[in-house]
């Protein structure tokens, strides 16, 4: 078993659900560049709990959100941890973090969803978030970024399921969806009004927690949905 073999074995048993490797080098910030290869770790969310969201979020998914980016921070956190006892240099890049000073207030230092895309474990919806052939968009993702080279080389991505889909841009609140099937290199304003998404949810609903995100494009989309299985 090689050191990469045995860093997914310990996140699987630290509480990812999936892990995948991709080449990350030409999507960084300069002062990133030298952490090649970025390790995706996914991790499912709670059938049950993203079931009960009908026009709003609960306090029970605002909660199990916030617990599970916790839990994602711990697994990328002990994986740099392990890369760092074995020569390398690695970054545990938060599963939720807004960076301000980026040009966009509402990114982070590197974007989960292009690692997890590269690896082929996915692809991203209408809804602007990643869409797992498994389980939809009911994950959440962390990164870990390291100069270690992963095997990422030449990953066949997965085929965008969304096709003709357009249920979670017509239930969107927000009215913050575009509507247009993501592809390489279109913006996230293409796709989704990060500006618009947030202000309505810290508008209507900053009372049950930070109001970051309602679910209701996760609950519709047919990709991991329970109900329609």
């Amino acid at each position: 078993m090689n050191i990469f073999e045995e860093l997914q074995e310990k996140m699987r048993e630290w509480g990812a659900t999936f892990t995948g490797a991709s080449r990350v080098e030409e999507r960084l910030p300069e002062r990133l560049a030298a952490l090649k290869y970025a390790v995706t770790v996914g991790v499912r969310l709670s059938d049950f709990i993203i079931d009960e969201i009908s026009d709003a979020p609960t306090y029970t998914y605002f909660h199990h959100y916030r617990t599970v980016n916790t839990l994602i921070d711990q697994i990328t956190l002990r994986g740099m941890l392990f890369l760092q006892e074995h020569g390398y240099k690695a970054l545990a890049v938060p599963a939720s973090q807004t960076v301000n000073d980026t040009g966009d207030a509402y990114s982070g230092i590197f974007p989960h969803k292009t690692g997890a895309v590269l690896a082929g474990l996915g692809w991203i919806g209408k809804n602007g978030l990643f869409v797992s052939p498994e389980y939809g968009p009911r994950v959440r993702l962390g990164t870990l970024l390291t100069d270690m080279e992963l095997p990422a080389e030449e990953r066949q991505r997965a085929e965008n399921g969304c096709g003709s889909c357009r249920q979670c841009v017509d239930r969107c609140p927000a009215m913050a969806l575009t509507g247009k099937a993501w592809e390489e290199g279109i913006p996230r304003s293409g796709i989704v009004d990060a500006k618009a998404c947030s202000e309505y949810m810290n508008s209507k609903f900053k009372h049950i927690g930070r109001g970051s995100v309602c679910g209701i494009c996760m609950r519709v989309c047919p990709h991991g949905n329970s109900n329609g299985r």
